[in-house]
């Protein structure tokens, strides 16, 4: 009976140390679920911190290429027919492409002052077919007129109301651009009455005239565009042979 009561007791005694071990916090289990922890959240901080970047890269390289493309256009405004010839002189297949080199020399004499990050914008811009060659009626077209639908926020005032149905517009040609380019002065400097005459003309206030109205008001502004020109033009605002046209598509073209 002696013998046996030391023996449970110091079972017993060394039985609750090692409770004492497990519950004690001190002990290395549980700092280790805290590391797991601190990892866990490490993980999920970089992706998150690393997506801001991302987005003010892509809205940093919008924005600089909508600043060199404004620049350009602003440089080339009273140039670009010159620009244009000497480029028409230089593509002999009349293909609407020049060696990159070419142009570079055009954009040198006509003084565009561009530097090397703004020259390798647009020579990577208009290198469509990644040969070396500069589409130069695309970089002209695009600088002087404005055939693509452009963002609008709701401070900027509506010049000229966009169509009810979305422009389903034809071939950008070579001849097209020729056409348009050729009578933007003209247009520039009337297009305040002209859209005014246009409307008149327009008693059902649908935004389109037909042809031989369309044509009229052109000529009551001295606009005579040849048969070629006005088919050109006409293929691409009549896509579909309603021999209609919608006359803000038409304006919207020239006003930036």
């Amino acid at each position: 009976m002696l013998s046996s009561t030391p023996s449970a007791t110091s079972s017993a005694t060394s039985t609750k140390p090692a409770t004492h071990a497990v519950q004690d916090p001190c002990m290395s289990p549980q700092p280790e679920r805290a590391k797991t922890s601190s990892s866990l959240v490490g993980q999920k901080s970089i992706p998150t911190s690393s997506r801001p970047q991302t987005t003010t890269t892509c809205s940093a390289s919008v924005l600089t290429s909508k600043t060199i493309d404004n620049k350009i256009r602003k440089n080339i405004l009273h140039s670009w027919r010159g620009i244009l010839k000497a480029c028409k002189e230089k593509d002999v297949g009349t293909i609407g492409e020049i060696p990159v080199s070419d142009f570079l020399d055009i954009a040198e004499k006509f003084n565009l002052d561009l530097k090397e990050g703004e020259i390798n914008h647009i020579t990577t811009k208009y290198d469509f077919k990644k040969n070396g060659r500069f589409a130069y009626y695309e970089f002209l077209q695009s600088s002087i007129l404005l055939l693509k639908p452009q963002e609008s926020s709701l401070l900027q005032r509506v010049i000229i109301q966009k169509p009810q149905k979305p422009l389903s517009p034809g071939p950008q040609t070579t001849s097209f651009f020729s056409a348009m380019l050729r009578i933007q002065p003209q247009i520039l400097h009337c297009w305040r009455p002209m859209k005014r005459t246009f409307k008149s003309y327009d008693e059902s206030h649908t935004g389109l005239l037909n042809i031989a109205d369309f044509r009229q008001v052109l000529r009551e502004y001295s606009i005579t565009p040849t048969e070629e020109e006005l088919f050109n033009v006409l293929e691409y605002y009549d896509k579909t042979l309603s021999s209609k046209i919608s006359y803000n598509d038409f304006l919207r073209a020239f006003i930036q």
